[in-house]
């Protein structure tokens, strides 16, 4: 039975009326699990998009390849960089991010300094009854306090912190650059198709009866009728590789400025809070977040590599 209570806008009443509840509980409970709790069907579905792109490079481009005598190493660094991209992925998914447990607590303390804005000193975590150190934050997906936190990432079922972000990183770099392979190998090949062909110099009959010269509309129109399945995988590892390459500059940037996604976000929502202030008042100094941890390019690159560790004092005798 459904109910049509009139407990909501006419919208929210009409799917009440039309999706039975034990339905609407039923994807409640799936909503949940997939995004507010830590579940593997990403890493299947990631994993299940990986396979088909590469069965249908194997099956589709490969074999043509050969045939029309293409280097065999181009051919197979696609399948170098899917290797080295599963050991990263493998290591971003079971690497800990930087769990903060009562054993380690004092020593993260001493890592990062406090802004006092984003990061005040003697915060407590009120889930895991902790002190956060700088630069920490609680995961709610994984129920813990995470050192360094970036984000969490559903693809990888994990948290990306400070002891993992360098798996991520290259993880992200081969996976954009296996993309990139497979684009650029399937685009080869059928511009080398073209022009073994010979199709570019031909002719062909329009709709008024007139011969035109072969254009690239109709290059591109007579290679999906004759490649459907490759001229697909093309068009979706391009805008795939674009995807990726956007978000890897991103992740580039602030490994650069030795920032993470968590602050680079909150650094932005409080700018914006705060602009109206400085606007009306050029003599007002708000508290606005800023970056006190970047201590240089390299020295940034260094710390993502080399997880920073607590600077100890030598006890007076």
């Amino acid at each position: 039975m459904c109910s049509c209570v009139d407990t909501g806008p006419p919208h929210a009443q009409v799917c009440s009326c039309v999706i039975p509840q034990c339905l609407q509980r039923a994807m409640q409970t799936l909503l949940h699990q997939l995004f507010h709790t830590r579940h593997p069907t990403f890493i299947v579905l990631h994993l299940l998009l990986q396979g088909l792109v590469y069965a249908e490079y194997t099956c589709e481009v490969f074999g043509y390849c050969q045939e029309l005598e293409f280097s065999l190493p181009y051919l197979l660094l696609p399948y170098v960089l899917l290797g080295v991209n599963l050991v990263f992925f493998t290591l971003t998914c079971a690497a800990n991010p930087g769990t903060i447990t009562k054993a380690n607590e004092s020593l993260l303390l001493q890592v990062y300094k406090f802004d006092d804005v984003m990061f005040p000193k003697n915060s407590r975590c009120s889930t895991c009854d902790l002190r956060k150190p700088a630069r920490s934050k609680h995961c709610r997906v994984c129920d813990r306090c995470v050192h360094r936190f970036d984000h969490h990432c559903v693809w990888v079922n994990n948290c990306i912190g400070a002891w993992n972000i360098r798996y991520f990183l290259i993880y992200l770099l081969t996976l954009m650059a296996s993309a990139a392979a497979i684009a650029i190998m399937t685009a080869a090949f059928l511009l080398r198709l073209v022009a073994v062909s010979g199709l570019y110099q031909e002719t062909y009959l329009d709709d008024l009866g007139h011969f035109q010269a072969v254009d690239t509309v109709f290059l591109i129109q007579h290679l999906f009728l004759a490649f459907p399945r490759i001229v697909f995988l093309l068009g979706f590892v391009i805008v795939l590789s674009l995807l990726l390459a956007g978000y890897l500059c991103f992740a580039l940037y602030l490994a650069a400025t030795n920032q993470t996604t968590n602050e680079w976000y909150k650094g932005n929502w409080t700018w914006c809070q705060h602009w109206p202030l400085v606007a009306w008042s050029l003599s007002a100094e708000p508290q606005i977040h800023q970056n006190i941890h970047s201590h240089g390019f390299w020295s940034n690159l260094q710390e993502i590599f080399l997880p920073a560790t607590p600077s100890y004092k030598k006890k007076k005798k």
